[in-house]
């Protein structure tokens, strides 16, 4: 049987399965989450949210990706900042910082599978020899041989 993301998630909060009073504000959390990770590019790229206790892990990962297993840990931890944050600033550092170094290794293990160049080099152009001969560049070039001044540009 496959895990839902709302009874696991209240599982780990302390909160019975049957007790729905903050459903909506663990699913709320659980939302914000998962558009955290979406920014990160990490889960589906239109986003992934859930409306109740029918969504499963598994709609998250359908592949069942082993390295996704930290984003179960890091909804946890996020949810749990969210909903009932730790009183020492002790255990909430902890936290912050495991939450930190998930969203790393998540984004680490996205740029190695789904890396996207953020810069591209030039797209190649294919013209046909109309559009080459009368495209601006040639013009202008062949406007200076015919003047005699493309020598003078040096190089151009």
């Amino acid at each position: 049987m496959e895990q839902s993301i709302l009874t696991s998630t209240k599982k780990i909060l302390g909160i019975a399965e049957d007790y729905t009073v903050f459903d909506l504000d663990i699913i709320t959390h659980i939302n914000s989450s998962f558009s955290t990770l979406a920014q990160l590019g990490v889960g589906p790229a239109e986003g992934f949210q859930i409306d109740d206790a029918s969504a499963v892990w598994a709609d998250f990962d359908p592949e069942n990706d082993p390295n996704y297993n930290a984003v179960k840990s890091y909804i946890f931890l996020r949810t749990r900042m969210l909903f009932d944050p730790p009183s020492t600033s002790y255990l909430i550092t902890a936290m912050e910082k495991q939450i930190q170094e998930l969203e790393w290794r998540l984004n680490v293990h996205r740029e190695g599978t789904d890396w996207v160049d953020p810069n591209p080099g030039p797209t190649v152009q294919t013209l046909s020899e109309d559009e080459a001969y009368f495209s601006p560049t040639m013009r202008t070039l062949r406007r200076w041989e015919d003047n005699g001044t493309r020598s003078q540009l040096g190089g151009v």
